[in-house]
């Protein structure tokens, strides 16, 4: 499978070869893989689900939507999929506008839904044989595009078993496979792992970046779960009541919260000064000193070198660096629900829609 799949990088990316061997840039690789100007979705009653937010996806990264249960994410998804068309601004995937082109739209994509779109009455092959066929892949190609996908997320040997009898991360995984079997250019997945075990949380994720290290798939993923966003992403946009309130690398945005804390437990009383270019000391007790500096690790040398030249012994040390919960918090000014019910309602009427249009 190793060689037939990175055939798909050279189809899909925009990678061309030049004389040489040397790789050239192609104009989709140069434009953004996904843009959002200034997007809005208002339903009955002014609702606005989506309000005003734009950001930008570069082509071969994964990008996250962090938020909590009504803060847009799916919403914006479905505009992204064509399943409802943006109240006001513009949505382009590789420079091709969502609202006057959707058909060129849904035949770069392929689409993870939150709810199971899987038929629990068919097997999985022929899951992915019907979404074989909505997607217009051909005739002569079907049996090896759907032996591949089965065979890149491990259900060859459940091929034949009626879905309803596949556990839930079997399930998630045989819809990455529907996802991927028409080999698109963007990858979008609302909430991929919900309601997932740990175990199969983690093979999902493993998925998730396999296709995006080997083939350049671009990626975007919504998800109210802190470490998933944190563990997958290359960028995050946080949503908070429709609207973008931060975007960068999860890096990036745990700096903007503040440095690291560094806690020395001392064995003796700690000095009355400490050099303000160590850190900002934020807290101290009889035995305990709390340092606030921008890189802990790099100031806890300077920190002990000091404390022995004061003839200060140390008994511990720990450091406590911020997190996306701590970024979600200064941001959107609340915490993100983690109770998110798993429902399927919809979801393969949603899910058909989507591919039986596709150019």
């Amino acid at each position: 499978m190793g060689l037939r799949m990175i055939s798909v990088r050279n189809e899909y990316c925009g990678i061309v070869e030049k004389k040489g061997g040397e790789k050239a840039q192609s104009q989709d690789e140069i434009a953004a893989a996904i843009e959002s100007e200034n997007l809005t979705k208002i339903y009955h009653d002014d609702i606005r689900a989506v309000d005003g937010t734009s950001f930008s996806v570069r082509s071969g990264e994964i990008f996250g939507l962090l938020g909590p249960n009504g803060a847009g994410k799916s919403t914006t998804i479905k505009m992204l999929v064509t399943l409802t068309k943006p109240t006001s601004g513009r949505l382009r995937v590789f420079g091709v506008d969502v609202s006057t082109s959707p058909e060129a739209v849904r035949a770069m994509m392929g689409y993870v839904p939150q709810s199971l779109s899987a038929d629990g009455d068919l097997s999985g092959y022929e899951n992915l044989l019907i979404f074989a066929k909505l997607s217009y892949v051909s005739k002569k190609d079907r049996a090896e595009r759907i032996s591949q996908a089965l065979q890149y997320v491990e259900l060859s040997d459940r091929a034949d078993d009626l879905v309803k009898y596949y556990s839930g991360g079997m399930m998630r995984r045989l819809e990455i496979a529907q996802a991927i079997v028409n080999r698109p250019r963007v990858l979008l997945m609302d909430e991929p792992t919900i309601g997932l075990d740990p175990a199969s949380r983690t093979q999902v994720w493993r998925i998730i970046k396999q296709l995006n290290h080997e083939f350049g798939t671009t990626i975007l993923i919504t998800t109210h779960d802190m470490n998933e966003a944190d563990v997958l992403s290359d960028r995050i946009a946080i949503m908070s009541v429709g609207k973008i309130v931060a975007t960068g690398t999860p890096a990036d945005l745990k700096r903007t919260v503040g440095g690291d804390i560094i806690t020395l437990q001392l064995l003796s009383e700690p000095p009355t000064i400490i050099p303000i270019e160590i850190g900002k000391v934020i807290q101290t007790s009889d035995h305990t000193i709390q340092i606030l500096t921008e890189d802990g690790e790099e100031a806890i040398p300077l920190i002990t070198d000091y404390l022995r030249g004061q003839q200060v012994k140390i008994e511990s040390i720990s450091i406590n660096k911020p997190s996306l919960d701590d970024v979600f918090m200064k941001y959107a000014k609340r915490r993100l629900d983690e109770e998110v019910p798993l429902h399927t309602t919809g979801a393969i009427r949603d899910r058909r829609n989507i591919v039986r249009h596709k150019a």
